[in-house]
């Protein structure tokens, strides 16, 4: 027959008791007022909020929307960020337009079309995505106006013909 071994009652790995014993996991997620003003400053230049992540070092776009959620000052000042880099792109594309690309061949300089339809492409994609971020202010405007009053005239009863 086999001996059935015992083990002692304290199985549990032995801890001091002014030690943390570690959970496992990501560690708790602080905001850092200087990632914030970063972020701030970035997405107010017009940039995304994707390309400030893709940065070296850089917190992942998930954990600054977690931080977005549990902190109302960040959620505005980001807001407000948002408010101007729509401002930003919108001037960008003024500058974009305002270029005049001019082909370098030969003697006699003319205008290149391939880039001309290049910049319009990029123009007209910021302004669809500035409509459709911010409608009110960058949106076509699809509106009704009336002017001048409804008047109703209501009868009442049943009008008699002459013949009966």
């Amino acid at each position: 027959m086999k001996e059935e071994r015992k083990l002692p009652i304290d199985t549990k790995p032995s801890a001091k008791k002014n030690q943390k014993v570690s959970k496992g996991g990501r560690p708790p997620e602080t905001v850092d007022p200087e990632i914030i003003e970063e972020i701030c400053a970035w997405v107010a230049d017009g940039k995304t909020l994707r390309s400030f992540c893709r940065q070296e070092g850089k917190p992942a776009w998930r954990t600054i929307y977690n931080w977005l959620t549990k902190d109302e000052e960040f959620q505005a000042r980001f807001a407000h960020a948002r408010d101007i880099g729509q401002d930003a792109i919108a001037e960008d594309t003024l500058e974009i337009i305002d270029e005049f690309p001019m082909s370098t061949g030969g003697d006699n300089p003319r205008l290149d079309s391939t880039h001309v339809q290049y910049n319009k492409n990029r123009v007209e994609q910021r302004m669809k995505l500035l409509a459709k971020w911010n409608p009110k202010k960058y949106g076509d405007r699809v509106g009704v106006d009336h002017q001048g009053g409804v008047s109703l005239s209501v009868i009442t009863g049943v009008p008699q013909s002459e013949e009966e």
